[in-house]
C-alpha cells in the first residue's frame, strides 16, 4: 500500500524537512517487506490566495485517485499508536492501493474536503502547526510500521 502525505504549503529545508525525510526514508525501509509503501511527500500552495476552497482543489488534486482518505484535522479520532499501526494493517490486508493524509494549511482543511474523508486522525486535543504535524505523521507512519514487524522502536 502507497502512502502519499498531500499538504498545503512547503517546507524548507531545515529540521522539519530533515526529520520528514528522515523518518520517510525509515518507513520505507522498514515497511517495504510488509507491502507498505513507498511514502511520498505532495507539497501545494494556493498562490491565487483562494483560501480553504483552492487548497481543498489542489489537495483533491494530489490524491492518487481511488485512493483511502485520511485526513488530519482536530475534530478526528484519537488513535494510540498500536491502533494506527492497525488501521494501516487492515487497509493494506483489505487490498487499499493508495491511502493518502491530507494536511491543511494554517486554516485548516475545507468542511467539503473533510466531509469526503474516509477517516479522520486527531493528533490530540490542541492545535499544531501544520509544518509540524507532517513531521508527527511521518514519525507515526514509522512507528506503524516498526509494530507492525514487531522491531523495539515501539515501546509500551
Amino acid at each position: 500500500m502507497r502512502l502519499n502525505i498531500c499538504a498545503v504549503g512547503r517546507l524548507r529545508s531545515g529540521p522539519e524537512r530533515a526529520l520528514v525525510d528522515d523518518y520517510l526514508t525509515r518507513f520505507d525501509r522498514t515497511g517495504r517487506g510488509l507491502g507498505l509503501g513507498p511514502a511520498t511527500l505532495t507539497e501545494v500552495e494556493d498562490r491565487k490566495g483562494g483560501g480553504m476552497v483552492a487548497e481543498a482543489d489542489l489537495l483533491r488534486r494530489s490524491v492518487p485517485k481511488g485512493a483511502k482518505l485520511a485526513v488530519l484535522d482536530e475534530r478526528g479520532k484519537r488513535l494510540t499508536s498500536p491502533e494506527f499501526s492497525e488501521l494501516l494493517g487492515r487497509w493494506r490486508d483489505e487490498g487499499v492501493q493508495d491511502a493518502a493524509f491530507l494536511i491543511g494549511g494554517a486554516d485548516g482543511l475545507d468542511p467539503s474536503l473533510r466531509s469526503e474523508a474516509d477517516f479522520a486522525l486527531c493528533f490530540g486535543a490542541m492545535v499544531w502547526p501544520h509544518m509540524l504535524v507532517r513531521v508527527m505523521l511521518s514519525e507515526q507512519l514509522y512507528r506503524a510500521a516498526s509494530i507492525l514487524a514487531g522491531t523495539p522502536y515501539h515501546r509500551e
